[in-house]
């Protein structure tokens, strides 16, 4: 079953991931909430893109090949699990932090819970550790 919720991350986050590398401005306005974190930033954009990129990348690793992937996998953890971090400090501080929080809900902490699980998770027998 981890694999193919690895599979269906991946896919997602390639879209993410493209959607903000080929077309930033359009990915801003229609992404809920991004707007009130300031101005749009081109660069930034494809900074964030990139980074999602990579990740969407090693959950591919490990959905197709679960022992040479995890390493990947777990790198992209890291990434998503400070992401939302990130968040979760900002919701803190903003003026709604429960309304930023379930806004961030789908999209950021499920992800991340997700990804973090199965890397946390994976049997020693397909880890490399």
């Amino acid at each position: 079953m981890s694999r193919i919720i690895a599979g269906v991350l991946a896919a997602v986050f390639t879209a993410n991931a493209l959607a903000m590398l080929l077309a930033g401005w359009w990915w801003y306005g229609a992404v809920p909430g991004v707007t009130a974190t300031g101005p749009y930033n081109p660069h930034f954009v494809r900074d964030i893109g990139a980074a999602y990129l990579v990740t969407a990348a090693g959950l591919a690793w490990f959905a197709w090949r679960p022992r040479e992937g995890w390493p990947a996998l777990a790198i992209g953890a890291g990434f998503l699990t400070l992401h939302a971090a990130v968040h979760v400090y900002d919701a803190a501080c903003g003026t709604t932090p429960m309304a930023d929080v379930l806004r961030d809900l789908a999209g950021v902490y499920l992800p991340a819970l997700l990804t973090l699980a199965i890397a946390l998770t994976t049997p020693k027998e397909t880890s490399p550790c």
